[in-house]
């Protein structure tokens, strides 16, 4: 709906900026202060369903993907810089597709084939994905090195790296062998239901802010906020590696 008060719709725009800067603010402070165990990772209380889970458990398990991704700070700020300077929707179904396929096809591998890989390696690479997306969406590549890399290759290599974060932190468990096949896929459909409630919440509140004049001038602003995140996550996952692995 098109609002014609000019007043209205400039407060509904600086509204939406400030909920959506807001958000990456509680996302970059999640991201260096919460506990190591909910770091890309599975809180107790599902942990312990999962690993007592036995047979078909498929609404239970798309849940808990649905959940994961919902509450997957750094899932939420790759995101977030993908569709950042992304105003047609095709362009955004292409991006997030892109990523689900490349997230899923390692979320899978990873699990079933119990291929191990060190947790906070691959996490510490997440963090780099989303220092990568904002330094591209400021253009810093063209600039330092007179060219920019494919940034749809980009977005599904990144989501191979993102899949196997979150394969890493179930090969912790040991999952009953009954009906793991299928509870996997289904905890895999609901991570990408999560993936589109998220973004669909992130599109409403980046559309409405676009419409302001100030998008231009806060979006280098907000882009640096979304790279320092991602540096606060590789320090936090290489302070693991280094302390606990």
């Amino acid at each position: 709906m098109y609002c014609k008060s000019p007043s209205l719709r400039t407060t509904l725009t600086y509204t939406a900026m400030r909920a959506l800067i807001g958000l990456v603010l509680i996302l970059f402070l999640f991201a260096g202060f919460i506990p190591s165990c909910f770091a890309h990772g599975v809180s107790d209380g599902d942990a312990l369903f999962i690993q007592q889970a036995s047979g078909l458990q498929l609404f239970p398990f798309a849940y808990l993907g649905a959940k994961h991704m919902l509450t997957g700070y750094d899932h939420l700020l790759f995101l977030t810089g993908v569709i950042f300077f992304l105003y047609k929707m095709k362009e955004v179904c292409i991006y997030v597709t892109l990523f689900a396929i490349s997230h899923s096809a390692t979320l899978l591998y990873g699990v079933l084939s119990e291929v191990q890989v060190n947790a906070y390696i691959i996490d510490a690479i997440i963090g780099f994905s989303v220092v990568y997306k904002a330094l591209d969406n400021l253009g810093a590549f063209r600039r330092w090195f007179g060219f920019q890399l494919n940034t749809k290759a980009a977005v599904t290599v990144f989501g191979l790296f993102h899949g196997f974060g979150l394969a890493t932190k179930l090969q912790d468990f040991t999952l009953p062998e009954e009906g793991l096949v299928a509870n996997i896929l289904a905890f895999n459909v609901g991570v990408e239901l999560g993936q589109l409630m998220a973004l669909a919440a992130i599109l409403i509140l980046m559309n409405v802010w676009r419409k302001t004049d100030a998008f231009a001038r806060q979006a280098y602003s907000a882009n640096i906020l979304l790279m320092s995140a991602g540096f606060v996550l590789i320090g936090y996952q290489l302070t693991g590696y280094f302390t606990l692995s």
